[in-house]
């Protein structure tokens, strides 16, 4: 190679130095090649150039051939003896060494399954998904198939889309990826799901009920079936860690016909997943969950459709029906015992009743003892 140029330590003007290190970085040639001529300009031998570097002559050898690269420090001694700078020559090397790895196959191969693994991650938890065995895939190919699968999207360039009526402890944030990816196994799993026609008519009665029927805990075992028998598939999908994803209510295919509701489980106990369904319910019975309904994507819109304040109301006049008197204070289990067979309810759901209408303090002694729905829930139909 022979460059016709002033020598990078010369004073040439602005204008001529600027486009001799340009026509440098152009080239995108080895470091040592552009040493190499630099040295020969000079006159200098790769032995006069170490003993000004103040280097050994094997390092510069090794700097020539390629076989070592220039480090901050050994770029800024070539600076100071060769001009014009250290982060020239660093520049100089990182763009001959990028240009080459951007010609290497092998390289890019693995460059690209690592923008891949990325985007699968962008777009749902793959780890979680794994631990959770939703997901099997060894080979990223196979991974790619089953997540376009999960999120029933053709390429994993489209965004998934859900409409739901989400009860989450963040209602006011978009849905995440970990959310996303909870509602495509929750809507997987219910297209497992074979029920009757649906008669809201007998939803409505269903759900009425609901909180005097689980008293007997073990019942809780049975509401999936329950509400196949009414024409609402129930699916259970462990709450994913950070999800803070409690339950949904969404329509299968966007059919009104074909309501949905999942549950997470979060709380564990009786009264705090019965409020959970009770309350995606009281979505159904309302109307909420309709055809075209709000999209749960981050377009700025509330991530749930209809009044949150309405269905709630609805879901704890279902729970404890009329409510409750003023409690005493101090309040005894007596009371709650009291209250709990006048409804015909466990106990925990007055309790917990109580708390949510701040009546009385979550860390209360009453909660000893609360049966947890763990148990019950995994005998719904698996994710």
């Amino acid at each position: 190679m022979s460059i016709a140029v002033p020598l990078l330590s010369s004073k040439p003007s602005n204008r001529t130095k600027e486009e001799h290190m340009e026509k440098y970085l152009a080239d995108q040639v080895p470091v040592g090649e552009i040493l190499a001529e630099e040295l020969e300009q000079r006159d200098w031998s790769q032995t006069e150039f170490a003993e000004i570097l103040g280097r050994p002559t094997q390092f510069v050898s090794e700097i020539m051939s390629g076989k070592k690269e220039i480090t901050r420090e050994s770029a800024a001694q070539i600076a100071a003896a060769l001009g014009p700078s250290a982060e020239f020559w660093l520049n100089i090397q990182n763009q001959y060494l990028l240009s080459r790895q951007a010609q290497d196959t092998k390289t890019q191969s693995q460059l690209s399954n690592v923008r891949l693994r990325a985007q699968l991650n962008q777009l749902a938890p793959i780890a979680v998904l794994r631990k959770y065995g939703y997901v099997t895939g060894n080979s990223l190919d196979e991974l790619e198939d089953e997540i376009r699968e999960l999120f029933e999207i053709e390429s994993i360039d489209d965004e998934p889309v859900f409409a739901a009526a989400a009860r989450r402890s963040n209602p006011d944030v978009p849905l995440t990826p970990t959310q996303k990816a909870w509602l495509a196994v929750a809507r997987r799993t219910a297209r497992t799901l074979t029920v009757a026609p649906l008669d809201m008519e007998a939803v409505a009665a269903l759900a009425e009920s609901l909180a005097r029927r689980v008293r007997d805990v073990s019942v809780f075992a049975d509401l999936a079936t329950l509400l196949a028998e009414v024409g609402v598939r129930l699916v259970y999908v462990e709450a994913f860690p950070g999800s803070k994803m409690n339950g949904a209510t969404f329509l299968l295919d966007d059919d009104e016909a074909q309501p949905v509701i999942a549950i997470s489980g979060r709380g564990k106990r009786l009264d705090k997943v019965l409020f959970t369904l009770l309350h995606e319910l009281a979505h159904l019975v309302r109307g909420d969950v309709r055809p075209g309904g709000i999209i749960l994507i981050d377009d700025g819109e509330a991530h749930t459709m209809g009044d949150e304040n309405a269905t709630n109301q609805l879901a704890g006049d279902w729970a404890i029906p009329g409510g409750l008197p003023a409690p005493p204070r101090p309040l005894r289990q007596s009371w709650v015992s009291a209250q709990a067979d006048r409804l015909g309810v466990h106990e925990i759901v007055v309790v917990g009743f109580l708390q949510h209408r701040r009546q009385l303090d979550w860390r209360t002694q009453l909660v000893k003892g609360a049966p947890s729905v763990t148990d019950q829930l995994s005998r719904w139909a698996p994710a």
